[in-house]
């Protein structure tokens, strides 16, 4: 029997910042983080893996700062919690007894049931560098590549394909449009036009039903009768949590399948944390399961729990998931924070929009300033911020998170009208033209009349 006062099970993004929050706030405790697998990625990064990065390796996720941090980490993996005697029980037959427990299980990717799915050289998304690697190496050998899946996943990965030269690009999508589940139709037209130019074929409202081929994949059969032909294709069309532990122990699942949590991260057992992918969320204006599985969330949350493990520290002002993306295709940016357009009508929100363009730079014969798409969504009868995105070049990255912030804050028009900002010729937009406060007046106007 192994004692340690806190024990973290899980370690990606949002294990380790838990471990790491919780040395801060409580310096004379044992921390241990088990992880299950030996050399880990950056989950954000893996898209990147194919072109942007020289090599793989680049790409792999350091627990430097845990070692640096007197945090013990132990290669293992969790099988049992005795949640009676507080002891976790791993697959190498080793046990650790813990005061507070926090799981960091994270997720795995969704394996559709179409038949031929299980085929060589048909890649799920798996956060195993090993598994990356050889991945990477056998698509750079093929001629032909279809993506499974037209959200960021998949978005990602063709363009990063794209990049590769002489590679026949094909993305599959089932819903009437790339990215459609977080952005708005004008939105998406930017990205699905940026990777036409690029060469990938896009086929949307359009599903695979059969992965053809003999041991290896050499086609795919379409729901429109096409069958494509293909030398591999990769699965990105997200994940589901991982709850198989939490539930043997007794622990509760909410609607949305993840382990059920309070605003604190605190399982139905007041020892036991959740926190990340295997983590249920609730969504920021409804409270209705919002299946959103970011890093960024991941490690808020992982934040609160390493604070709030043995008394309540630090209070959690976001009561709920707002959902902030962001992504980065052929050069353009695009983000999107909240609710957009059509779900907050199929939400019953009564909306009004604002729109507005400006360069990012002033004066717009700067080098390298590009234009920026800014579109707004507020209540009509209170005049809250509900949702934003964006779309232009690299300051898009950060002017998401400041919509994100006034969502949030619960930001009106008003508020954003008169918003006192930093302006700079080479880094923003001329305050006179500063499109975050030009949308919110043009949702003014449109209030007006």
């Amino acid at each position: 029997m192994k004692d340690t006062d806190i024990l973290v099970i899980g370690g990606g993004p949002a294990g380790v910042v838990c471990a790491l929050t919780a040395r801060w706030y409580y310096p004379n405790k044992r921390i241990t983080l088990v992880r299950d697998i030996k050399d880990g990625v950056i989950p954000c990064g893996i898209p990147y893996m194919i072109s942007s990065l020289e090599k793989p390796e680049q790409n792999a996720m350091s627990y430097s700062s845990l070692e640096k941090n007197k945090i013990k980490l132990v290669i293992d993996h969790a099988v049992e919690i005795k949640r009676r005697n507080k002891v976790v029980r791993m697959v190498s037959g080793d046990e650790y007894r813990y005061e507070k427990l926090v799981l960091a299980i994270g997720s795995s990717p969704i394996i559709p049931p179409i038949p031929g799915v299980e085929k060589k050289g048909i890649y799920p998304i798996k956060k195993e560098m090993g598994y990356l690697k050889d991945m990477v190496e056998a698509i750079k050998k093929q001629k032909r590549v279809l993506v499974l899946g037209g959200g960021f996943i998949g978005v990602e990965f063709a363009d990063e394909l794209s990049r590769l030269g002489g590679l026949e690009v094909t993305i599959v999508e089932m819903l009437p449009r790339l990215l459609a589940r977080s952005f708005d139709p004008e939105f998406s037209r930017l990205v699905e036009e940026k990777l036409a130019s690029q060469g990938v074929r896009i086929l949307t409202n359009t599903v695979v039903e059969e992965f053809t081929g003999d041991a290896k994949v050499r086609g795919a059969r379409l729901s429109t009768g096409e069958e494509v032909k293909t030398d591999c294709a990769i699965l990105g069309i997200g994940a589901v949590p991982n709850t198989k532990l939490a539930l043997d122990a007794g622990l509760d699942i909410g609607k949305g399948k993840g382990i059920w949590v309070d605003e604190y991260m605190r399982t139905v057992d007041p020892d036991i944390f959740a926190i990340g992918d295997c983590a249920g969320k609730r969504d920021f204006f409804t409270r209705k399961d919002a299946p959103v599985m970011l890093a960024s969330i991941a490690t808020s949350e992982a934040r609160v729990a390493g604070a709030n493990l043995y008394k309540l520290r630090v209070l959690r002002e976001s009561k709920g998931t707002i959902g902030i993306f962001s992504t980065y295709v052929g050069g353009l940016v695009l983000g999107s924070a909240g609710l957009n357009e059509g779900t907050a009508g199929r939400e019953g929100f009564e909306v009004v929009t604002g729109t507005a363009e400006a360069v990012d730079k002033h004066p717009s014969a700067l080098p390298t300033a590009r234009r920026t798409l800014v579109k707004l969504i507020f209540s009509r009868e209170s005049q809250a911020l509900l949702g934003g995105q964006v779309a232009g070049g690299m300051s898009c990255g950060e002017l998401i998170n400041a919509i994100g912030i006034a969502i949030q804050k619960r930001f009106t028009i008003t508020e954003l009208e008169t918003l006192q900002m930093a302006t700079h010729p080479w880094l923003t937009p001329p305050p006179t033209m500063y499109p975050l406060v030009l949308a919110a007046q043009d949702a003014a106007k449109r209030l007006s009349g």
